[in-house]
Formats: C-alpha cells, sequence, structure tokens
C-alpha cells in the first residue's frame, strides 16, 4: 500500500465512520502528510504498512525543534490514529506509535472575558455601519450561546426557533443540538435581520444563511476571527481573544453562577463530560462559596 492510498482510504475513514468535520479531518491529515514529507527529505523509502518505530522516533525528534509541546502532542495523537487505523482495516498487525509518548503538558486553559470586558467589546462596534448591527449579533450569539465559530457561521433563518426559546445548532461531525438563546441574543439578532439583512442582495443558495457579508454570500471562520481581533485592540484589552473566548467566558460565567455541568456539557456540544471540565476556569472563592452554600456540614 503506498502513502496516497492509505491517506485517501484514511480519509473516508474519517468522513464516513468518524462523522468528523472537514476543519478535524484536515488536521488528522496533514499529520500524515507532515510525515510523508520527512520521509521524503530523508530519502527514506518505506510504507504505511512497513515503516518501524525507530523511524517515527527519528520524525518526533525532528518536529520537536519546530513546533512547541503541545503541537507536538497533537502531531503524536494524529499519527496514533492513522496507524489504529490501518491496525483496525488488518493492514497492519500492531502501531508503531503505541509506545511513543506525548511530551508532558500543563494544561492551557484560554483568557476568560469577564461581563464587563465584553460589555466594552460590544461598545466598540460602529453602529453608524449596515455591518455594525450584525457584528453586534454575532458577538452576543458567540456569548449568549456559547457557539463556536463554525456553529455561528453556518446558523440558518429556519434554525432559529424563537418562540420555543432555542436554535438549533449544527455541531462537531454535523451532530445537531438545541441551545436555549436568551432574550438580548434574540433582541440583536432580529434587529439585524429586520433592519439589516433583509436589505442585502442575497447570493444564490444563501437565502437561508443568517449572517451574511456584504456580497449576500456566508461569512467565512477569517472574517468573525478579523472582526473580533480589531474589536479588542480598539476596547484595549491586552489578552488573547479570540471567537473561542466568548463560549469559554459563556461555560465559566454559567458555572460560577451555579449552573450545573451536564448542562453546560449538552449546551456546548460536548461528547464526554471530561471535555467540558477543561473549559471550568474556576477561582478558589467559587470553590469555597458552594461548600458554604451546599455542603451539610456547611
Amino acid at each position: 500500500m503506498k502513502w496516497n492510498h492509505a491517506i485517501k482510504d484514511y480519509k473516508h475513514y474519517l468522513q464516513i465512520e468518524r462523522g468528523l468535520s472537514e476543519n478535524s479531518i484536515e488536521s488528522y491529515i496533514l499529520d500524515v502528510q507532515r510525515l510523508l514529507k520527512f520521509l521524503e527529505q530523508e530519502n527514506i523509502t518505506t510504507s504505511p504498512l512497513s515503516i518501524e518505530k525507530e523511524i517515527l522516533q527519528q520524525f518526533i525528534f525532528e518536529i520537536a525543534k519546530l513546533v512547541n509541546p503541545r503541537s507536538q502532542s497533537r502531531i503524536i495523537s494524529g499519527l496514533k490514529s492513522f496507524f489504529n487505523y490501518l491496525v483496525f482495516e488488518d493492514y497492519r498487525e500492531t502501531n508503531p506509535m503505541e509506545l511513543i509518548e506525548s511530551p508532558k503538558i500543563g494544561r492551557k486553559l484560554p483568557d476568560t472575558l469577564s461581563v464587563e470586558e465584553i460589555d466594552l467589546i460590544i461598545k466598540q462596534i460602529d453602529l453608524s455601519k449596515p455591518e455594525g448591527e450584525r457584528n453586534r449579533a454575532i458577538i452576543e450569539t458567540l456569548y449568549g450561546c456559547g457557539l463556536r465559530v463554525s456553529e455561528v457561521i453556518t446558523l440558518t433563518l429556519s434554525s432559529l426557533f424563537f418562540d420555543e426559546g432555542y436554535i438549533s445548532v449544527t455541531g462537531k461531525g454535523d451532530k445537531q443540538r438545541f441551545v436555549p438563546i436568551g432574550d438580548i441574543t434574540q433582541k440583536y439578532i432580529n434587529i439585524y435581520t429586520s433592519q439589516i439583512r433583509n436589505h442585502i442582495n442575497i447570493k444564490k443558495g444563501e437565502e437561508d444563511t443568517l449572517f451574511l457579508n456584504r456580497r449576500g454570500g456566508q461569512l467565512t471562520r477569517a472574517m468573525i476571527f478579523t472582526i473580533v481581533k480589531q474589536l479588542v485592540e480598539k476596547a484595549g484589552i491586552h489578552k488573547k481573544v479570540s471567537p473561542h473566548t466568548f463560549r469559554h467566558s459563556f461555560a465559566t460565567h454559567l458555572l460560577e453562577n451555579g449552573a450545573d455541568l451536564r448542562a453546560i456539557q449538552l449546551m456546548l456540544g460536548h461528547e464526554s463530560i471530561t471535555t467540558t471540565e477543561i473549559y471550568m476556569h474556576i477561582d478558589r472563592s467559587h470553590l469555597s462559596e458552594v461548600i458554604h452554600n451546599f455542603h451539610p456540614r456547611r
């Protein structure tokens, strides 16, 4: 089996069997392509079925010079997944990555914005421009519903169930979930759709897309990142803020105000509650408050 054939089959497996998103699939495939590029540069002739642990260790050693431990760990995890697939399909008997350990990395939590900082960011939006109302609705949706940026750009008019207080969200692996939406977020989406969106010349095929660019097409992830970056700079906030920061803040603020971890997991669309726990960036004073309020020996 040649590398290109193995990568193609692996991609189909990730799409069909595991139902991963295009972004996740691209990341997994990139890990294998990095290994293939290394083999070509070093003039190492081997196939995915015959490559041995020693060559992979050499590759990891070289990668460690170029990327940080977190990226290195992700690449190792990606390659383990690739060779696990080959074992699963009976192409190989063993996974040559099995005994290769990932570097020790601490749990890295993104910065969390306070409610005051989020309000300050929103205040920087220029509402005199047509895109201002759209951008305010986007920020309110990121924070008010805890959505991923990919989920925001794929929201549709038909996914809004405001009378019931929910929106239908398409998450990772095209999995659907219903997320509660508050009155404030509904208010700004309604302003955008009734005052701005209905005056846009919408591209064919995008009639149901909620957030549109000036040309009537779907917004890109990069555009949302740019909007957030510019607003944070104008607000003078010196934190590493991305669209995902609003999702993290959503989860953190809910937990700090007494929300149930399981409920937060369902709203975020996490398969495992362990993933949700990583988002819980809470301080000791909050934990102490929980003990004093809820423990029978308080």
